[in-house]
């Protein structure tokens, strides 16, 4: 497989398969593709596993797409202005990532809904209890919006984030929640009464604009019925 990200603002992924190679995304995901492309739509896992990725964020169901010719062409686009993101995962590697992040991935490649394990994180951190993991062997590709910029955290290291803005994560990293300090740091800041705390060992990949900002921004134009 091959495959190449076009774009700025608005990008693709392109993916080349030759005859017998597959990608599979949930469904809807994919925008175009050359002729000589066979499509197959299941839970992939079973209904409990699709019920999991419901509740992640994803499509019950997902396609996947196999080459049934010498080679093919599949275009898949984000649903948000935003950046594309290529991962090669080994085998048994995971990555914690937001819902809705995920694309696209190789056969190989498993994804499933990670449980937050502490209250806090679950009830604050922005994106509730249930985020999506994804497993190797395999490429696999998110789709993330606005900008994004990676940190390597060392061991106890720490960085404090607005939730919502988290994009992904390795399992190594510790994920919780802490509270704004000061009475007037909760009440005009504008930051609310809670950041995420991430702490190392492990990498991190954040977002310049959570889709809920992006929303707001937008439903403030939107006139009301009234």
């Amino acid at each position: 497989m091959e495959y190449k990200i076009e774009g700025t603002v608005l990008q693709l992924l392109e993916v080349q398969l030759l005859q017998g190679e597959s990608v599979y995304t949930e469904s809807g995901g994919m925008s175009w593709m050359s002729d000589g492309v066979g499509m197959k739509t299941n839970t992939r896992g079973g209904l409990m596993s699709g019920l999991g990725r419901a509740l992640a964020g994803e499509s019950l169901f997902m396609t996947t797409y196999t080459c049934e010719a010498p080679n093919a062409r599949i275009v898949f686009t984000p649903e948000a202005p935003g950046k594309v993101l290529d991962m090669r995962l080994e085998a048994g590697q995971s990555l914690i990532c937001q819902k809705d992040a995920f694309m696209c991935a190789q056969e190989g490649v498993t994804l499933e809904m990670q449980f937050r394990k502490k209250l806090g994180a679950g009830l604050f951190g922005g994106e509730g209890f249930i985020l999506q993991k994804v497993t190797g062997p395999g490429m696999v590709f998110f789709e993330i919006p606005g900008e994004v910029k990676a940190y390597n955290l060392a061991p106890n290291s720490i960085l404090k984030v607005d939730p919502g803005h988290i994009a992904l994560f390795e399992p190594t990293v510790s994920y919780d929640i802490t509270t704004v300090k000061g009475v007037t740091n909760m009440l005009f800041s504008g930051e609310g009464l809670f950041l995420a705390q991430l702490k190392g060992p492990g990498k991190v990949w954040l977002q310049t604009m959570p889709i809920a900002n992006l929303a707001s921004k937008i439903a403030k134009y939107i006139p009301s019925k009234g």
